[in-house]
């Protein structure tokens, strides 16, 4: 889908707020709160996919909204969106998914972001309140972000800004939940590893913990995957993931939220030992290298792989 850019805004240094709507006028496909697109952000020799989550209202359907921040050392995808992104420019999307909705059997939500991971629940939030759900917010980040963060917050006693991670005491606030409560989290992999191990530690079942990332790949040592079934010799560089390697190639494998979260383009491995950096893949397939997710994760030696 071919959207137009209406507007952008610079909510600090380094986040900005984009607008997009349809090239042609008509109205967008609805999405729900939670849901991302992928924006297909040109190079100068390749095109990037990135996924978003959208932050603006999901009955909103005359523009979607995103909020990047610029990476410190973008692959490309950031920092053109930070550096060409212009009002009027066009820019292709996919259609809305959504991986983190809003639990409907959960008779309170413990929302828990650090940094840009605020995004998702910035479209939860109205739905929250038209519900009148019982919710609670805690929001993460440094110091220097904090103006930024705050202007996007609404105000009320259900939310609190934390500047720093080490004020938020995680086992007073998942132990004193009670048992019908879901809890839902997004923000860089180290946040998110250790509020989901707290949750886990006492006794949170899986079901009620969900989780959200787009952190993507982050580049290293190159590796070679075989390809079984399609008998082909694919080599991974060391600024572009297996995914996009497979793309490159012609080849046309599942993907989704390519942040190594949904487990749409996980791949069998049958030789060689891959190099873990999603939050999908359960330990037991870990240990026994059998897949690897594609979007996110590397490799330690030749992989073959049954694609």
């Amino acid at each position: 889908m071919i959207t137009r850019i209406a507007n952008v805004v610079a909510l600090s240094p380094t986040i900005k707020r984009i607008a997009l709507e349809a090239a042609e006028g008509a109205a967008l496909p609805t999405a729900a709160a939670g849901a991302h697109i992928l924006l297909h952000i040109p190079g100068p020799s390749r095109v990037w996919k990135n996924a978003y989550s959208l932050v603006s209202p999901p009955d909103e359907r005359s523009k979607y909204e995103i909020i990047v921040r610029r990476v410190e050392h973008s692959r490309g995808g950031s920092a053109w969106l930070h550096d060409h992104a212009e009002i009027g420019a066009k820019i292709e999307i996919g259609l809305p998914a959504n991986l983190f909705p809003i639990s409907q059997v959960a008779q309170k939500h413990l929302l828990l972001s650090a940094g840009i991971g605020i995004t998702p629940f910035l479209a939860y939030f109205p739905v929250l309140q038209a519900g009148a759900k019982n919710f609670e917010w805690h929001h993460c980040c440094k110091l220097a972000d904090a103006p930024a963060f705050s202007a996007l917050l609404p105000r009320r006693r259900e939310i609190t800004l934390h500047t720093g991670r080490n004020t938020l005491n995680l086992d007073s606030l998942l132990g004193r939940q009670k048992l019908n409560t879901h809890l839902y989290i997004c923000g860089p992999a180290e946040f998110m590893d250790v509020a989901v191990a707290a949750a886990q530690k006492l006794g949170w079942p899986g079901e009620k913990i969900h989780t959200e990332s787009f952190g993507g790949a982050t580049g290293g040592a190159p590796f070679t995957v075989k390809l079984a079934r399609s008998n082909l010799t694919i080599n991974v560089g060391p600024e572009e993931s297996l995914l996009e390697a497979l793309e490159n190639a012609g080849l046309n494998p599942p993907c989704l939220c390519r942040g190594g979260a949904c487990g749409e383009c996980e791949l069998p491995v049958l030789e060689g030992i891959p190099e873990h950096h999603d939050h999908f893949l359960p330990e037991q397939k870990r240990v026994q290298n059998t897949a690897i997710m594609a979007c996110v994760s590397r490799a330690k030696t030749t992989l073959v792989l049954d694609f």
